[in-house]
């Protein structure tokens, strides 16, 4: 194992096996032996990482937080290497629609409110906790109708971030929460009619994916894997389908500053706290 790097992932969608199929022929042409393997959930691939079975996983910042307290309580470290572009600086949006006369996110209180899977940072997790910053405690000032979708995959799957919009187009809630790249994408495709929805409020900004690495990872293959990614180029007509498929045009050093938000969500509502202490459990 340790001539090959081998990556983790998670199969939210068919074209992840298009998207690592082409980046390992695009690493080993490049001289770096690379395999990969495809986990059901974030939770498996984060436990698979922790059992040595992958050095590098691609996580979501849930899995990313759940990598870092586990390591942290193992006395061990995790390091973000590297993230997309399109990881960086994102928000969250609280919309209603314009018929509706909710003009502001304290009139949301005795209201429903759509949100996505229960495990997605930016359809549930960071929302919620922003509207619990503003005042409105979930559950209790108003009720949360979830779409959960493929729990599991943390959102990247947003089935139920578009179930929530439908739910919000068609009057069966009075606000639903989103990303707003998926907001405009609900717009364009029209989920949600065109000119029907207002913004009450946005989120903190916040970052997405990164790639994790475990302390005792072999440094020579994290060395290379990393070098090679970031000098992929968007010009490199070869590389172009897969940068697209994956949704980015620039490979980004890691930084974890902007999982501010979801840390503060994932404590707020305990949302890790009996995965984290299983893993630990079983690593030591």
């Amino acid at each position: 194992m340790t001539d090959t790097l081998i990556l983790g992932a998670v199969a939210y969608d068919p074209k992840v096996v298009t998207i690592w199929d082409g980046f390992t022929r695009f690493f080993e042409a490049r001289g770096l032996p690379f395999d990969y393997i495809l986990y059901t959930s974030y939770e498996r691939q984060v436990e698979a990482h922790f059992r040595g079975d992958i050095h590098v996983a691609w996580n979501s910042p849930l899995a990313w937080i759940q990598a870092d307290w586990i390591a942290r309580k193992l006395g061990r470290s995790a390091t973000a290497i590297a993230m997309r572009d399109t990881d960086r600086d994102l928000a969250s949006v609280i919309v209603t629609n314009t018929a509706s006369g909710i003009a502001s996110v304290g009139a949301l209180r005795g209201k429903r409110v759509a949100v996505g899977a229960r495990d997605s940072p930016q359809a549930t997790l960071i929302p919620l906790h922003h509207l619990a910053n503003a005042g409105l405690e979930p559950g209790r000032d108003f009720e949360v109708v979830p779409f959960d979708v493929l729990v599991g995959k943390h959102g990247d799957h947003i089935g139920g971030e578009r179930d929530a919009a439908r739910a919000l187009a068609a009057g069966e809630v009075d606000a639903a929460c989103m990303i707003d790249g998926n907001h405009l994408l609900f717009l364009n495709e029209r989920t949600l009619p065109a000119g029907s929805t207002r913004i009450l409020s946005k989120t903190p900004l916040y970052d997405h994916c990164n790639f994790t690495v475990l302390d005792g990872a072999p440094d020579s293959l994290i060395s290379r894997f990393t070098g090679l990614l970031l000098a992929m180029q968007y010009s490199d007509a070869a590389v172009r389908p897969l940068l697209d498929l994956e949704g980015l045009k620039a490979w980004l050093p890691g930084r974890i500053e902007g999982y501010a938000e979801l840390e503060g969500a994932v404590k707020r509502f305990g949302t890790i706290g009996e995965f984290v202490s299983r893993v630990v459990g079983q690593c030591a």
